[in-house]
């Protein structure tokens, strides 16, 4: 094999270990879960505060990205003061489930 078949197996692997390794989450946990997040996240066209923006609806987006979200606002990573409170008490495994149930939900448009 060449160099760049080599590179490209390479990825390719990477690319599917990285699609198996999806969070483990019970989505009807995270049904129950989601009741805090519906607040601002489930309210057609509401706007945080300050500083003023749209506040991202969550309904079938992707499940990594949300715990990965989750994981950056509990760790500090990344700053806005209700999802770093909220992160902080959610449980490793509570963000799996409140990911896998958001992930498996039709956006509304």
């Amino acid at each position: 094999m060449t160099r760049l078949q080599l590179l490209g197996l390479a990825a390719v692997s990477a690319l599917l270990a990285a699609g198996a390794a999806q969070a483990n989450g019970n989505p009807a946990n995270g049904r129950k879960l989601v009741y805090t997040c519906a607040g601002c996240h489930g309210v057609p066209g509401y706007t945080n505060a300050y500083p003023d923006y749209p506040v991202p609806k969550l309904a079938g987006q992707n499940e990594q990205y949300i715990v990965s979200a989750l994981h950056e606002y509990k760790n500090g990573d990344r700053h806005h003061p209700t999802m770093m409170a909220q992160a902080q008490s959610l449980s490793d495994q509570n963000i799996e489930d409140i990911a896998a149930y958001l992930s498996s939900i039709k956006p509304n448009k």
